[in-house]
């Protein structure tokens, strides 16, 4: 099982709705598929992770997209 982490480009706006960031978990096909849905569980309970896409691609390899929304924390008081 593999899994490889992208964030979202840097882009400076005020509408910041459409930004995420994704996790791609890749289970080869002689992986157990019970131990990758652990594994997808386990992120999206303790991670904020939510599943955006399944593949099922050639050979039998599995492909998950999970993504999480990227919250920008914006100061609320200023020190002189």
């Amino acid at each position: 099982m593999r899994e490889t982490q992208i964030s979202a480009p840097i882009v400076h706006s005020t509408f910041n709705t459409d930004r995420y960031e994704y996790l791609i978990i890749t289970v080869e096909p002689g992986d157990s598929i019970k131990a990758a849905r652990q594994r997808l569980g386990e992120h999206a309970e303790y991670g904020k992770w939510e599943l955006s896409r399944t593949v099922i691609l050639y050979g039998g390899r599995r492909r998950y997209w999970l993504r999480r929304r990227i919250m920008k924390v914006v100061k609320t008081t200023q020190f002189i």
